[in-house]
């Protein structure tokens, strides 16, 4: 298995919170005047149209249309909502989206929202690592399917280890396998999380030039904190990242140009956390109340920011248009190893 041939500069939703959020189903906070907001539908539209454009290429050349298999190991409203947000958008742009489960054969020609019998799994039906390792491992192997998603988070129990020996890296779409980690960090071609790809997307388009600027990520996940410090980094900024464990956070954040908050933890930053004339790009995503929130308080980020993402409507519809992206580079790469593999 090798990684993916992708460009960098060129990706993860899946609780309840960011897909009730993304959906549009829960009111955004109100926002004051200030501050540009940084709307992210405009951004995925575009994405999405050049995705469009990519794959009547690709179907007029390969006579069929990309296929993501979107790996479901549980039931429940949050995964299932996102993944029909990506059929959704998927059909748009005329790639295929299949739902798959453990223990069935792949669904060849089942897409949402027509239900697949055996899938997802049914309630208390315990998945074991081994079995998800092989099911991976047979979807990878899988000539119709170009690119793969597992839902997250992970069932109690699996260790992540499953997902990383089954998962083919070349069809690995949001960037989970310590291959497609390791040539991120090493500055190589391979796919970013869609998260992390979407925050690198967003700030080339409303930052201007990066390099140079002090850029400060607030959260040290694989999915997104870690990969957009590697993005940061490849954009010539100089970057800090902090966590649950940086003492005193209000001391690094108000030295950032851009900021990138993606901890989890909604209001995080208030006022006084944020320097006059910064980029603030808020990943999070929480129901409080009945009302999505992110990890800044808006209207304090409003009152001193240059410019920031709201939420919902910022960073979550990029990261979906970057994903159905990372599926049709997996399959144009897919199909350039076949049409080596016929010359030889």
């Amino acid at each position: 298995m090798t990684a993916a041939h992708v460009d960098l500069d060129r990706p993860s939703a899946s609780d309840d919170r960011r897909s009730a959020a993304e959906d549009g189903s829960l009111p955004a906070p109100s926002l004051p005047d200030g501050a540009l907001i940084i709307a992210g539908a405009p951004i995925a539209a575009e994405i999405r149209e050049r995705v469009r454009r990519g794959v009547v290429a690709y179907r007029r050349r390969q006579r069929r249309a990309p296929v993501l298999a979107v790996l479901h190991l549980s039931r429940g409203p949050s995964f299932e909502m996102y993944a029909r947000q990506i059929a959704r958008a998927g059909e748009r742009v005329g790639i295929e989206v299949r739902r798959v489960g453990i223990g069935v054969p792949s669904p060849a020609g089942t897409s949402f929202p027509r239900p697949n019998p055996g899938t997802p799994p049914v309630p208390g039906r315990r998945i074991s690592g081994m079995a998800l390792r092989a099911r991976l491992r047979e979807l990878s192997s899988d000539p119709e399917i170009d690119a793969i998603i597992v839902q997250q988070p992970l069932p109690r129990g699996i260790p992540p280890v499953a997902v990383f020996e089954g998962l083919d890296p070349a069809r690995d779409v949001d960037g989970i396998t310590p291959l497609n980690a390791g040539m991120l960090a090493a500055g190589q071609p391979a796919f970013a999380p869609a998260t992390a790809q979407a925050v690198a997307e967003i700030l080339d388009r409303s930052a201007g030039a990066l390099e140079g600027l002090h850029a400060v990520v607030v959260g040290r996940s694989l999915a997104v904190g870690r990969p957009v410090a590697q993005l940061l980094l490849r954009r010539n900024c100089t970057v800090t990242v902090c966590h649950s464990r940086t003492r005193d956070l209000a001391s690094y954040t108000r030295q950032a140009d851009v900021l990138v908050v993606a901890a989890g933890r909604p209001g995080l930053l208030g006022a006084g956390m944020i320097r006059p004339g910064a980029i603030v790009v808020d990943v999070g995503t929480t129901v409080v109340d009945g009302r999505v929130v992110g990890d800044v308080d808006p209207e304090p980020a409003r009152a001193v920011a240059a410019a920031v993402t709201p939420v919902p409507g910022g960073v979550g519809p990029v990261t979906n248009a970057i994903l159905l992206e990372h599926v049709l580079q997996a399959a144009r790469a897919r199909a350039r190893a076949r049409e080596r593999s016929r010359s030889r």
